[in-house]
């Protein structure tokens, strides 16, 4: 008996581009140039905002910096590396969640560790430090 073969054409497995690829996100000409036009706008603006010495505060230029990356990296994963949700079955957007949650544990601990690490270190008079062999 033989067995009934499968064709992977309606699971995106394959290398084609299909008019279901990526489940109804088209990867085209038009979404590049969007993604690439949005990427120099937010590329721009803060660039402005730094030159132009817009906010008085560098505090609040910061901010505003970093906002605008955030929105960045947020284009740059829907318009160029075409994630969203549904992609791969919902592990790319796992993966992408667990690596956010790693990187929020190191550098929040590593800020800690910093910030904590003078106040922790135990303190050496320069008297003290004369008389050490």
């Amino acid at each position: 008996m033989s067995e009934p073969q499968h064709h992977d054409e309606h699971h995106g497995h394959g290398h084609g581009h299909d008019q279901d690829d990526d489940h109804g996100l088209h990867i085209s000409a038009k979404g590049y140039m969007t993604g690439f036009v949005l990427s120099v706008i937010l590329t721009a603006v803060p660039f402005w905002l730094v030159m132009g010495k817009v906010f008085e505060n560098p505090g609040t230029t910061a901010f505003v910096v970093l906002g605008f990356a955030a929105v960045q990296i947020v284009v740059h994963m829907i318009y160029f590396l075409h994630l969203n949700a549904r992609s791969e079955g919902g592990w790319n957007m796992l993966a992408l969640i667990f690596t956010i949650v790693l990187v929020v544990i190191t550098l929040s601990g590593s800020l800690w560790v910093m910030f904590h690490l003078n106040s922790n270190m135990m303190p050496a008079s320069m008297h003290e430090m004369r008389n050490m062999p």
